[in-house]
């Protein structure tokens, strides 16, 4: 065999079918483009499933492609065995209508003997047992003996999903020899044994399966292949397992360093190392592709590889974040193929540094929480951990349920899933009921109205605020009318309407519906469920009948301050981009006229000066006054004009995109100003977290920004009165004032301590004896945290040995904090189980490390119950 490793196979493959007149094609991402039935690509032939079934036409009738994939179904046996991985990369030539089974088993076996010099002793085939053309290709054309051609069943030699295209499949097999084997004389492949090793299948899609389970032919079969780089490369490079491969295995040497362990030496280190080795591969490529930690969908996939693999650092014995430090391996290796990897090395680390930081914060408090739950369940013979306390340790530590039930396997027990989907049902139903209640009016459960009949409402709202309509509908409580009359509540359905309805985070357009002697005013505009346009009236004067003409006028300067923000949220969106970097996407929005509230995709706070630059951007492009239009075309190409879509699964085939000079274009069925001078001017009001990964800022344009300032203005001439300064000295006045105040806080915590520490000798003097040990349990009223720390470090360093906790009552709420000297933590004392058995008496809680921990109470009454049992903790510790 040719000696070579693995990136030298992949740029081997994809050469050897660049000859082969095929198109080589870039990995695609790892997060899938228009298809929802992915949560990531999982096969090399998955981005290319438009062209198989003929949504899209191919670049070109032959293509090749090495294809990152992730696999998570087998996340929990990865690292318990050497041959499962999550990350891995697939090999594959593919022919839409063009060659198919002869090229493609000839051009297979070509690869395989003469340019990776495979021998062909080593090789064997499986075919499908009804595919007898394929067998006589291995047969007669290549020359395989027939002992070394299987046949196998449809269960392992035939592709196929419920309906659509299918076909036979042919695989090729290496033999690894005796030593691998089971000894059997059947051994060959098919057999469960490690002996043959499956290193390519070619699928030969010739069929297009109906709903009755006919296989009918297809006019232009296609060719789609499959080789698992890391396969290929544990046969050349000749070793056991993929963790062995050169480039994987300098990973796996990264982790060991850092964890001082060696590998092959002890099967859970084994497991553990393996466990890092393969998810710092996934995690680098998942950041790398735009994928953020969250607790929904591709992010928990990455949220639960990084937590898992730092969770299994900690059973290495690594107890500070390490993860960066190997991704850099990984950098530094696969860039060779993946540029972008070291192109953006700082922003990969960095996020998921962040994350392991997280994780790190309560890791600690909740292993020692599931060890309590481990400890009780054993002791109590009970197998299953109760739903409510699985989902506290996700919900309150950060733990992902699989994390949970990993560690739960260990010790033989398991979770109780149906009771932890339970809770976190009920913590969805909660955010689902704060969010907008219906109002009890003349319009309720709108979006349920049967109308009866499609209502082909014209929108007119883009080119004018008022259009001469038909009244071609009335409903008063969700039932047809013909009329309506004076005081009524009720929806109108119109020919045709200036009004926008909300949609797309835009809120409705109001204004007024009128004719000689009647008067509606619009408080809302909605769509219905057959997409027709609903008026929401409140009758003033008159009345209507169905088929009446009407005027309906939307109120210009309520719509123009909407489009002056909904015009911003888009200048936002790409200031966004270019300050905080492309990784940035919209995930929700809300465009009203007083405010816009945009959401998008970040990992951490974005700082003051990180928001003065995006705010100064956005009024830069403001002042440019850049043309805003707005070009209807197809959704491709939309893409070709390099449009920004958000929610891409929402449109249709034909698009609308806003631009906005050169400087941005997004897809987008709004309105909006016609040129961004119109906008006047933007203000940021603020910053904030609303999910995991997700930021918020909020902010006004125009008339708002007049308002806003003239406020500030006012607010700035009272604060000025008050401290008896002109305005132009109140930051000069404030500094003196807080230093004075700075001063003052000093010489009372001064104070404080002296107090403290005079009553330390008191203290001392009732110190208890538990079994020779040292016990500090005392009370003192009016004490702040701080302080209470401070006199613990004092009489635990007057103690010399011994055991320090301290309750302090202020404003009816408890502190406690426990210390324990480092002779007795060695002896297996530990101040955060102390203080959180003693904060439970008081109906409080906390914890923290075997030295120093603290808690809160809220029983007053329960404080010297709570020190009273601390005698008896302390002995269940020495134990």
């Amino acid at each position: 065999m040719k000696d070579m490793g693995l990136h030298e196979i992949r740029r081997e493959f994809i050469n050897f079918f660049k000859g082969k007149n095929h198109l080589a094609l870039p990995s695609f991402p790892l997060v899938p483009k228009n298809d929802k039935s992915l949560l990531l690509i999982n096969a090399g032939m998955a981005p290319l499933k438009p062209y198989f079934t003929g949504e899209k036409e191919p670049p070109s009738k032959r293509v090749t492609t090495c294809q990152k994939c992730i696999r998570t179904a087998d996340i929990d046996n990865v690292g318990k065995t050497a041959r499962h991985a999550t990350f891995f990369e697939m090999l594959g030539n593919f022919s839409f209508g063009d060659y198919f089974k002869k090229e493609s088993i000839k051009w297979a076996w070509e690869f395989l003997t003469e340019v990776m010099e495979i021998h062909e002793k080593d090789l064997w085939v499986s075919v499908y047992e009804k595919d007898d053309e394929s067998y006589d290709i291995w047969n007669k054309m290549i020359g395989v003996p027939e002992e070394k051609i299987v046949r196998l069943g449809k269960e392992d030699n035939f592709w196929e999903l419920e309906v659509g295209p299918c076909g036979p499949c042919s695989e090729i097999y290496v033999d690894r020899g005796e030593k691998y084997g089971c000894g059997k004389d059947t051994c060959k492949p098919g057999c469960d044994c490690d002996r043959y090793i499956e290193v390519w299948n070619l699928v030969f899609t010739q069929f297009d399966k109906d709903e009755d389970g006919n296989y009918n032919p297809l006019q232009n079969p296609n060719i789609d292949t499959g080789m698992g780089l890391e396969r290929i490369a544990t046969v050349i490079e000749k070793v056991d397992n993929i963790f062995e491969v050169k480039e994987i295995k300098k990973i796996l040497a990264a982790v060991e360093r850092e964890s001082g362990k060696t590998y092959g030496t002890d099967e859970k280190t084994d497991i553990s190392i393996r466990v890092i080795t393969d998810h710092v591969r996934a995690m680098t490529f998942l950041v790398a592709d735009g994928v953020l930690p969250s607790n929904e969908g591709r992010g928990y996939v990455l949220r639960r590889l990084i937590r898992r693999a730092a969770r299994h650092g900690k059973l290495l014995g690594i107890d500070k974040p390490f993860l960066d430090r190997v991704v850099s391996i990984v950098i530094d290796s696969w860039q060779v193929e993946y540029p972008e990897l070291k192109e953006n090395q700082s922003y990969i680390k960095k996020i998921i540094n962040i994350e392991e930081d997280k994780f790190q914060e309560t890791i600690h408090q909740g292993l020692n929480i599931l060890e309590e739950y481990i400890n009780e369940m054993n002791k109590n013979k009970i197998k299953l951990l109760d739903g409510e306390k699985a989902f506290r340790l996700y919900d309150t530590y950060g733990f992902p349920l699989d994390l949970t039930k990993e560690i739960l396997e260990e010790e033989g027990l398991i979770v109780d899933e149906e009771g932890f989907n339970d809770y976190m049902e009920k913590q969805r139903e909660k955010a689902r009921t704060a969010r907008e209640k219906l109002t009890d009016s003349g319009w309720k459960n709108t979006n349920v109205i049967d109308l009866q009949e499609k209502y082909n409402t014209v929108f007119k709202g883009y080119e004018t605020l008022s259009t001469e309509s038909k009244v071609n509908g009335i409903f008063v409580n969700g039932n047809p009318v013909k009329k309506i009359n004076t005081g009524e509540e009720g929806l109108l359905i119109l020919d045709e309407t200036p009004f926008y309805a909300e949609k797309g985070g835009q809120v409705a357009d109001i204004g007024y519906i009128e004719k000689e002697g009647f008067r509606a005013r619009v408080v809302n505009t909605q769509y219905t469920k057959d997409e027709s346009i609903a008026h929401f009236v409140k009758v003033e004067l008159g009345n209507i009948n169905v088929g009446d003409e009407v005027v309906a006028i939307v109120d210009t300067r309520n719509r123009k301050d909407i489009m002056r923000n909904h015009s911003a949220t888009h200048l936002l969106h790409r200031a966004l981009r270019d300050v905080l970097g492309e990784h940035v996407n919209q995930a929700g929005s809300l465009v009203a006229a007083d405010r816009l509230r945009f959401d998008f995709t970040h990992y951490e706070a974005v700082t003051e000066e990180q928001l003065s630059q995006i705010e100064r951007i956005v009024n830069e492009r403001i002042l440019e006054q850049l043309e805003v239009k707005t070009i209807e075309t197809s959704l491709e190409e939309a893409e070709q004009l390099g449009a920004v879509g958000l929610f891409e699964d929402k449109y249709k085939d034909r698009v609308r995109v806003v631009q906005m000079g050169d400087y941005s274009k997004e897809l987008c069925g709004g309105t909006h100003v016609d040129n961004t001078g119109n906008i006047g001017i933007f203000k940021i009001l603020s910053e904030s977290s609303i999910a995991s990964g997700v930021r918020r800022i909020e902010a006004i344009t125009g008339r708002a920004v007049y308002e806003y300032l003239c406020k500030l203005e006012s607010k700035l001439g009272s604060i000025a009165s008050m401290l008896k300064v002109d305005r132009n000295n109140i930051v000069s006045k404030v500094e003196s004032l807080v230093d004075e105040l700075k001063s003052k806080e000093k010489e009372i915590e001064q104070l404080k301590s002296k107090m403290a520490r005079s009553i330390a000798d008191d203290i001392l003097n009732n110190k208890q004896n538990v079994d020779g040990i040292n016990l500090v349990a005392y009370k003192i009223d009016n004490l702040d945290a701080n302080s209470l720390r401070n006199l613990g470090d004092n009489l635990r360093d007057r103690l010399g040995s011994g055991v320090v906790v301290l309750a302090s009552i202020i404003n009816d709420k408890i502190n406690f904090v426990a210390m324990v000297t480092k002779d007795l933590v060695n002896k297996g004392i530990h101040a955060g189980n102390i203080v959180r058995e003693v904060a439970k008496i008081a109906g409080g809680g906390g914890g923290g490390r075997p030295d120093m921990a603290q808690a809160g109470g809220k029983d007053v009454t329960k404080v010297d119950e709570a020190l009273d049992i601390i005698p008896s903790i302390i002995r269940e510790q020495v134990k």
